[in-house]
């Protein structure tokens, strides 16, 4: 084939009109790259199911690649993905490299016209994988999708023309730190053209072939390998729906192999949950509502207390506070089961409905926070829980009022014995090293046993103690050249004690200083490197999605073996300063998008400011991104040039079906460095106070009735 009807052909492809039948162009095959779309090595327009979280492991002679990709919005996808080439160059046996990809869907597909997308691979890296592609893809009935687009740097280096600008070729003594994005490259430089095909043979077997514009130059040069042609082919073995094998054919040379799974939070492995089912409501007789008889009586309302309590107690809620009057009944639960509050709430409703007497029509609900601060409260009148039990649970949500509850005082009556309350849990845990050049996954198994004592009124002693199982955290010989202060970049340092460590111990106490204002104090051993003072305040009305917070915290290094031992502010390379801080912006878009803007002084006394963005899913899923820009140049920094990284949270209880309000995170960072680096402080308001804020219980209000 020659070169003209190369490009003739992946151009007809991109930009003419096709006629078949419309499809949605969904998949939940990768390709070698790990993004979604069924080709070998280049891109398709085509996207993963919205939400979907995908991890693909690619292997062949000399080359792997591990990604991790996450379809943000229907149109809009982004890949993370960590790469280690053999014999690359000579300082390194393997030389890994990190990079970060977005695909944006421009046009979805139609009867007659085919789905088009456009691409940054390795935006945000070294860019040794560097390259920019417009792309069209179009079904052809229900087995056939055609692919074919224009490429830029990795993607233009063969099969080309000239293209616009000129495009500074890569370089390794180029490379320098890393982590910044260069827009000065993008689509600049020669324009490769690429396209292929995937035919479904069955329902589980798939074949795919596509003529490559990676010319592979610096591998080439490098001797890795030799890329006898442009022409890669690959079967795909659907081993699940989600999970697929792949086998492949390369460049006329090698053969390939990877294996992707995917999960999408959206589909709960149990749908609906196997917890008890609650109590039914309790509907009353129309005569008995009007009968006070009860309040007349001396020991009725311990008894009631006594009876709400018990009940409460059989569908794991704690009864905090209870103020009756003859039409009105105050509650206060403190919730430590339900991940989903409005469940929490439903089934405290339901049984106020059975335990109280007809005549109370009222039921007002406060969420007790730590150290029985009181929270909001949501008030429902009984005859609509009557008259709605099994009506679509919106209409009962129309049928609330949220408010804050210093609007009626605050807390109820503390019930009796109520504080102090003491929990305890032992488990084990990991801590995790990543991208270390001489072990790119290192970590340590430990066994954690915590408590805490909730004193009442927003007094808290909380605490934690861990002893290493077994695992390679101390083996850690990468040298941080960072030229600030060692504030995060020795815990290899700390990872070197094997007995018994103090991973926090604090008092803290929390306070409601007027109508959604909240504020936190904590002293002590904070967190594993630090130990000190902590103050919080937060303004977070009920019903708004809009919080503003402010921190200062006064810190001093804990000795490496974590015991009760402090150091000076020296660490080794500069002098911690003792204050830092921050103020916070937190703001709920909708359609379960949260960003959060921090900006002020780091750990390392360098000033800036973090922004994230989360996506938020019903169930208790979360899946950001996060960046940080200080006054710190890219050379002070160190490799990776600013602090960046993926956070994701799975809630046990998608995975169970049964409610906890465990949900552990993980944070892939590029590399730990220690500029932007925020002091880890336990129980910080916005998330302690945030499942009761009426936009949270209103997001979960479809577990009303469960």
């Amino acid at each position: 084939m020659t070169r003209f009807s190369n490009i003739a052909l992946a151009a007809a492809a991109t930009l003419c009109p096709l006629s078949a039948g419309a499809d949605n162009l969904t998949t939940t095959v990768t390709n070698s790259y790990g993004l979604p779309g069924g080709l070998i090595d280049m891109p398709t327009a085509e996207m993963a199911p919205d939400g979907q979280l995908s991890a693909t492991a690619f292997y062949f002679d000399g080359f792997g690649r591990s990604t991790l990709s996450f379809q943000i919005t229907p149109w809009l996808s982004g890949s993370f993905r960590y790469s280690g080439t053999e014999d690359l160059t000579p300082q390194f046996s393997t030389y890994y490299d990190r990079s970060f990809d977005l695909k944006l869907r421009l046009l979805k597909e139609g009867t007659y016209t085919p789905a088009v997308a456009i691409g940054l691979q390795d935006f945000l890296g070294t860019g040794l994988l560097g390259a920019e592609y417009l792309v069209a893809s179009k079904s052809f009935g229900d087995r056939l999708k055609v692919s074919g687009g224009f490429g830029w740097g990795r993607l233009g280096s063969r099969n080309n023309f000239d293209g616009f600008g000129t495009r500074d070729p890569f370089s390794f003594a180029g490379v320098g730190t890393g982590g910044d994005v260069d827009t000065s490259n993008w689509f600049r430089g020669d324009i490769g053209v690429f396209g292929g095909f995937t035919y479904d043979i069955t329902d589980r077997l798939t074949f795919a072939a596509e003529y490559s514009s990676d010319g592979y130059d610096i591998e080439q040069a490098a001797g890795v390998f030799r890329r006898g042609s442009p022409y890669n082919f690959a079967l795909t073995y659907k081993l699940t729906p989600d999970a697929n094998l792949r086998v492949y054919s390369l460049y006329g040379e090698k053969v390939g192999v990877s294996l992707s799974f995917g999960l999408n939070p959206k589909n709960m492995p149990v749908p609906g949950g196997i917890e008890q089912a609650p109590l039914p409501v309790a509907v009353r007789d129309p005569e008995s509502a009007r009968d006070l008889g009860w309040a007349t009586q001396p020991t009725a309302r311990n008894a009631l207390s006594e009876q709400l309590q018990d009940m409460l107690a059989k569908d794991q809620l704690d009864l905090v506070g209870l103020e009756l009057s003859d039409t009105t009944a105050h509650v206060a639960i403190n919730n430590t089961t339900y991940d989903q509050p409005a469940q929490a709430l439903g089934r405290t409703a339901r049984i106020m409905t059975r335990a109280l007497p007809a005549s109370v029509e009222t039921f007002r609900i406060t969420f007790s926070e730590k150290g029985g601060m009181p929270g909001t409260t949501v008030t429902l009148r009984r005859s609509d829980l009557e008259r709605l039990e099994h009506a679509p649970a919106d209409q009962t949500l129309a049928a609330a009022s949220f408010d804050d509850s210093l609007r009626y005082g605050g807390m109820p009556a503390p019930v009796v014995d109520r504080f102090p309350r003491f929990n305890w849990a032992i488990a084990p845990f990991t801590r995790i090293s990543l991208f270390d050049p001489d072990n790119p996954v290192r970590a340590d198994v430990a066994l954690r046993f915590e408590a805490q004592v909730e004193l009442g009124k927003g007094w808290v002693a909380d605490g934690g103690t861990s002893v290493k199982l077994f695992g390679n955290l101390d083996k850690t010989t990468q040298v941080s050249n960072s030229r600030l202060p060692r504030v995060r970049s020795d815990a290899a340092i700390y990872a070197r004690e094997d007995g018994p460590r103090l991973d926090w111990l604090t008092l803290s106490k929390y306070h409601r200083l007027a109508p959604d204002i909240f504020a936190r104090a904590t002293v002590g051993y904070l967190e594993q490197m630090y130990a000190g003072a902590s103050a919080e305040v937060l303004w977070r009305p009920v019903n708004s999605r809009l919080a503003i917070g402010g921190e200062v915290n006064y810190v001093q290094p804990r000795d490496f073996d974590s015991g009760f031992g402090l150091r000076s502010r020296r660490t080794v390379s500069g002098t911690i300063p003792e204050f830092n801080g921050h103020a916070s912006i937190y703001y709920d878009f909708g359609n379960g998008f949260h960003g959060q803007l921090d900006a002020g002084r780091y750990l390392a006394g360098d000033w800036g400011a973090t922004i994230s963005l989360d996506r938020e899913f019903e169930n208790g899923w979360r899946i950001g991104a996060f960046a940080t820009k200080t006054d710190v140049s890219a050379q002070d920094f160190g490799e990776g040039s600013f602090d960046k990284g993926i956070r994701i949270t799975a809630p046990v209880s998608w995975l169970l079906g049964t409610p906890t309000r465990q949900s552990p995170t993980a944070v892939i960072r590029s590399l730990t460095r220690d500029g932007g680096q925020r002091l880890n402080v336990r129980g910080r308001l916005y998330e302690t106070v945030r499942p009761s804020r009426q936009t949270d219980i209103a997001d979960s209000w479809g577990k009303f009735w469960r």
